[in-house]
């Protein structure tokens, strides 16, 4: 074999040794974040998270999530909204990420380039202001569901508002939402990301003295309706997705507060 032919024959053998290096180190490192991902945090509190229906639950610092593969986005994201975690900080917007916990794959933010829906997030950065990586860790794929724009700045927008009002008036909420991940959905991208037609927040208040609850199911459209129009019983949130809220709570608490409608005790 000519000289020439050898040196090329050893560069191949060297790009493919390299490359297969990287493989490993990159298979190494996504295993190490799935792991990571199945392990609750120090600011996790497992007591108020809800059933998952796909048995994939992600635990990231500021926020734990039940990562549905089929819709390609969570079924629920939960978090404690505390008074201390408000913050006017503004900090620079960082480009989306793919969410790597996620062991069946996350959906990549390609699918909504071009789709004419927002990225919504689903634990809205708005919420973790605190510090920078609170902030950026919201923008991982896993935390974002497809929203027409003028129901995100609209009256979803709203209902986060009053949420963090609630958070700093209580002394902190707890919080799940979610697009309820049922019926005929339209999709988006090559990974067929699924488009909610209603999206749901369900709240609990234990700080104030007695403990409350209020659920909110709003179709997938801007409103101008007040949002108490928007409150349903977490029955009926429950019915919807086959999900299991606070399900720790002592029974007879649990029935009374989930079967309610009221909003009585929360300040509009």
């Amino acid at each position: 074999m000519k000289k020439r032919a050898w040196v090329s024959l050893l560069a191949i053998v060297v790009l493919l040794a390299v490359y297969g290096y990287e493989y490993v180190l990159d298979a190494e490192e996504n295993t190490e974040l799935i792991s990571e991902g199945q392990q609750t945090k120090s600011s996790t509190n497992e007591y108020f998270l809800p059933t998952s229906t796909t048995q994939q639950i992600i635990h990231h610092n500021g926020y734990s999530l039940s990562y549905s593969e089929q819709h390609e986005q969570a079924e629920w994201v939960a978090y404690e909204l505390k008074k201390s975690h408000l913050s006017n900080s503004d900090h620079k917007r960082p480009y989306f990420e793919v969410d790597k916990a996620v062991k069946t794959g996350a959906a990549s933010w390609r699918n909504y380039k071009g789709s004419g829906y927002d990225r919504g997030h689903l634990c809205p950065a708005g919420d973790r202001r605190y510090t920078k990586a609170a902030h950026d860790e919201t923008f991982l794929t896993s935390n974002i569901s497809p929203q027409e724009h003028q129901f995100n700045s609209g009256v979803w927008n709203r209902l986060e508002q009053k949420v963090r009002y609630w958070a700093r008036k209580y002394d902190g909420v707890f919080v799940v939402t979610g697009g309820v991940l049922k019926g005929n959905m339209k999709t988006i991208g090559k990974e067929d990301v699924a488009i909610p037609n209603q999206f749901y927040k369900v709240l609990i208040d234990t700080n104030s003295g007695t403990t409350k609850m209020i659920a909110f199911l709003m179709p997938h459209k801007d409103s101008k309706k007040p949002l108490y129009e928007f409150v349903v019983s977490v029955d009926t949130i429950e019915q919807l997705t086959g999900i299991d809220f606070f399900s720790e709570l002592e029974d007879g608490i649990e029935r009374k507060l989930e079967a309610s409608s009221s909003y009585k005790g929360w300040s509009f």
